[in-house]
């Protein structure tokens, strides 16, 4: 037997060869009585030592004695508590002979068994040696033997261990090695000697590499892709990789330290299977975050620590030593979803509030607490104003981990939320907060939507230093080639899917709004497909059956939408930029009345393809161009894209005229939002005149103010959008349609009662009746009356006009509900205003730039 003692055990850390400083070292201190014990069964030559060529080990230069005194991690190295196991690996040689290890705790110790199966070797006569060493970070130099050396890690720190033969036939050696000194790899070659000692050859791996073996660590699992916990209390950590030919698992502490408590520099041969990087390490070390480094070729040198994509929390380090961030070696933390019921809401019957969670309640005037105003919490406060509003689905701008500089549109993750959404700002709160708020919404019918964006990245994010080529293609903003996510590549299309469902499964998300969609339909090259694998994957995954997914080709690059068919599979609801258009271009006079019917009726020259209406998200204004109400005070030619109208004067003014056309335009534009078949989608503050100056700038949105509400524009917008929602409510038999409507249900006229001048773009008038099958009229004991025709007529000229109303079915009258042009409170009313039959018509005298709603009722007594 053969005692190697071993003074300090070396925490290594440098991946690239060079020379790091001490405070990288952490095993050492009272741990002076430690020894590696080589059983062997034969011969022990101790003075040969061979330098292992083409594999990589630590790179540390100096010892813990020479410049560490204090011990980072109290004076224990990591003892890994692993229960009895056995952990086997095969290799060839080069002349295709077997080499079988296997590695065994017993007592507290690790047995390595080496056996080689070679006939040639068992009939000659030679020796055969096991050169053999051992590293974690760099496998270019090993750790020292013996702490009489210098103490530096080298190539020459290798022990020799004679193999004998056993009467099997098999040439084996058994190594004992004391469990603190892992984690670590065993790197060995085969050396085969004549008995003369006149020849010496070296017997390595089939792929002229070392043998290598983990030690207090195994091989791990290629799946699931990330950090898992395994039921044995082991992490299991897995990567996807194709272009790395290195990649370093690095483990973090609790000391506030640049450097990685522990590395380990993942073997190519043992812990690869395929283009997946895996190891699995025992829980019980006292680690509590990771990321890792990434080697490939010669053209990065791979300093940086990487987030890895499928961390389930990660933590945003404040200290400049730390990297940024990291993954936490934590299990998500548990929350009791006892009770939570999805609300399942029909797409039809859907009113969607888009907001910012900073930006909803980081205002002073949300009077909330500094802790709560501004994160998921506060949401939950202010639920009363959805339940004003008539709110049924709450939009969360990206609420992923972004970029500060770049904005929440530019994510650097897709599987957490961004920690300061998060009452503490902690990773664990944040989650916790996330899911406290889905439910007690979900308590009061509400569902929660995401915007999500998966087709670009931050600056920041990790993907391109882990495999650019795989995660990228190449495509121009503005002259500037930016990287774009290949979504259609299989492996990213792999890590969108797992985060969706993720998004599902831990946090009860209810639908999802792809930004930037029109992206999801490219290939590898940046070619449009047909039937994009992504998004025809989205549409049948069994997860993400009952949740909604809408696309949304707004541009977050260019800031503007993109117009594109997009394949639908009959599930996929769409953002509806046309409606948008078309409904700004009609109220300030420019649009034909074609196009604005073609809007009311819900988009079938894009949804009726086998969807329908409830597949068209309508919407006036976004959080990215002109809010609402400076889309009627702002039309400078900068801003001609946007397709405003001020009114008559540019800017604030206080001249009651302009003030009063721009009120009906904000009161048109929400009516027509809501009697179109589709659903209607608000932005958070246009409920309140929220303005941003003029500017169509994302960044130049301002927070929610809540103290706008009690002004008297805050006022009667809420009442009126309250209003709106009911009646689309009522009325769910003509304005929340599943179906389009037949065309015998709708009657279109003009002033005079004649057809529209549908192609004349001088024609601004446009009037609709809306039908009920007579049986439906008839009033019940819970409704009376409430089920009558309706007839909506629309007035975009500077002129007023005296129309015709439709005669009404015997017994019935028109009732007005709604006339944007009158003064607050009486243009809209529940019960309406009668209009009395005059003769021999019905004549109303409809204001310039208004819109109004009849309602046929059965006549009083």
């Amino acid at each position: 037997m053969a005692t190697f003692p071993v003074s300090s055990i070396i925490r290594s850390n440098g991946f690239n060869g060079r020379a790091t400083d001490s405070s990288n070292l952490v095993f050492a201190g009272g741990i002076t009585s430690k020894r590696i014990v080589a059983q062997s069964l034969g011969r022990k030559d101790g003075q040969r030592n061979l330098v292992f060529g083409g594999v990589a080990m630590s790179a540390e230069t100096r010892s813990y004695h020479e410049h560490r005194k204090n011990v980072l991690i109290t004076s224990q190295s990591f003892v890994l508590h692993t229960p009895d196991k056995v952990w086997k690996y095969l290799f060839r040689t080069e002349s295709g002979d077997l080499v079988k290890v296997w590695i065994e705790m017993k007592n507290n110790n690790y047995s390595v068994y080496v056996e080689v199966s070679s006939p040639q070797l068992s009939e000659s006569n030679s020796d055969l040696l096991m050169v053999w060493g051992m590293y974690r970070s760099d496998s270019s130099s090993f750790m020292p033997m013996d702490h009489r050396s210098s103490g530096l890690i080298s190539a020459q720190n290798t022990t020799e261990t004679p193999l004998l033969l056993k009467s099997s036939g098999k040439i084996a050696t058994e190594l004992n090695l004391e469990a603190n000194l892992a984690p670590f790899y065993l790197s060995f070659t085969l050396k085969s000697r004549s008995s003369d000692g006149s020849s010496i050859s070296e017997i390595r791996s089939h792929r002229d590499t070392n043998f290598c073996v983990p030690v207090g660590f195994s091989s791990g699992y290629p799946a699931p892709l990330g950090l898992s916990f395994s039921p044995d209390g082991s992490m299991n950590f897995s990567l996807f990789s194709r272009s790395a030919k290195r990649v370093v698992l690095c483990l973090f502490d609790k000391t506030i330290n640049a450097k990685p408590a522990l590395e380990i520099d993942l073997d190519p041969y043992v812990n690869r299977t395929g283009d997946i990087w895996h190891a699995s390490i025992n829980s019980a070390i006292p680690l509590v975050s990771y990321g890792y480094r990434c080697q490939a070729g010669t053209k990065r040198e791979g300093d940086s620590v990487l987030l890895d994509p499928y961390a389930k929390i990660v933590g945003n380090n404040s200290t400049s030593l730390l990297p940024q961030y990291l993954g936490q070696l934590q299990k998500e933390p548990n929350f009791d979803w006892t009770g939570d019921v999805r609300p399942f809401i029909p797409l039809e019957k859907l009113v969607v509030y888009r907001l910012n969670v900073m930006s909803f309640t980081k205002d002073q005037s949300s009077e909330l607490a500094n802790d709560i105003a501004g994160t998921f919490a506060g949401i939950s406060q202010k639920l009363q104003h959805f339940k004003d509003l008539g709110i049924n689905t709450v939009l969360l701008e990206p609420i992923l981990p972004f970029n500060d500089q770049q904005g929440p549109y530019f994510p650097y993750h897709l599987f957490s939320p961004e920690n300061i959404y998060g009452h503490s700002k902690s990773p664990t709160s944040t989650i916790m907060s996330l899911k406290e708020m889905v439910k007690t919404l979900h308590a009061n019918g509400i569902e929660v939507f995401m915007e999500v964006v998966f087709t670009h990245m931050a600056d920041n994010e990790s993907l391109k230093d882990i495999d650019n080529s795989s995660y990228h293609y190449v495509k121009v903003y503005d002259g500037i080639h930016k990287n774009t996510l290949n979504c259609n590549f299989p492996v990213v299309q792999q890590l969108i899917l797992d985060s969706l469902r993720h998004w599902v499964i831990e946090f009860h998300i209810d639908g999802f709004c792809f930004i930037n969609a029109a992206s999801l339909l490219r290939g590898c090259n940046g070619e449009t497909l047909f039937r994009p694998p992504l998004v025809e994957a989205i549409a049948f995954d069994p997860i993400l059956s009952n949740v909604k997914v809408i696309a949304d080709c707004w541009d977050s690059h260019d800031a503007e939408p993109k117009a594109v068919r997009f394949p639908h599979w009959k599930r996929w609801a769409e953002v509806n930029t046309k409606f948008c258009e078309d409904v700004r271009k009609y109220l300030r006079g420019e649009n034909l009345l074609s196009n604005l019917a073609t809007r009311l009726c819900g988009s079938g020259d894009n949804f009726s393809a086998g969807r329908g209406p409830a597949f068209s998200f309508n919407f006036i204004a976004r959080n990215s161009g002109l809010s609402l109400v400076d889309l009627v005070s702002f039309s400078a030619s900068e801003l001609a894209s946007e397709l405003s109208w001020n009114c008559g004067v540019e800017g604030a003014t206080t001249n009651p005229a302009i003030l009063e056309i721009r009120l009906r335009q904000v009161r048109n534009f929400l009516f027509i939002l809501f009697v179109s078949l589709g659903v209607p989608v608000l932005n958070m503050g246009d409920e309140c005149g929220q303005s941003a100056g003029g500017s169509p700038a994302y960044a130049d949105r301002k927070p929610f103010n809540w103290d706008s509400l009690k002004t008297g524009f805050g006022t009667q917008t809420t009442e009126f959008i309250s209003f709106l929602s009911s009646l689309r409510v009522r009325r769910s038999d003509l304005l929340q349609k599943k179906n389009f409507l037949k065309e015998e249900k709708i009657e279109w006229c003009g002033i005079d009662l004649n057809p529209p001048n549908w192609e004349d773009p001088e024609s601004k008038f446009l009037g609709m009746t809306l039908k009920v099958c007579n049986e439906e009229i008839q009033p019940t004991s819970s409704a009376p009356c409430l089920n009558g025709n309706m007839f909506i007529a629309f007035n975009a000229g500077d002129q007023s006009e005296s129309i015709l109303l439709p005669p009404t079915p015997i017994n019935m009258e028109w009732r007005c509900l709604i006339d944007t042009a009158l003064s607050y409170p009486e243009f809209f009313s529940m019960d309406g205003d009668p209009v009395f039959e005059q003769v021999p018509e019905l004549v109303y005298d409809m204001k310039s730039h208004s819109c109004i709603l009849f309602e046929s009722r059965l006549k009083s007594g």
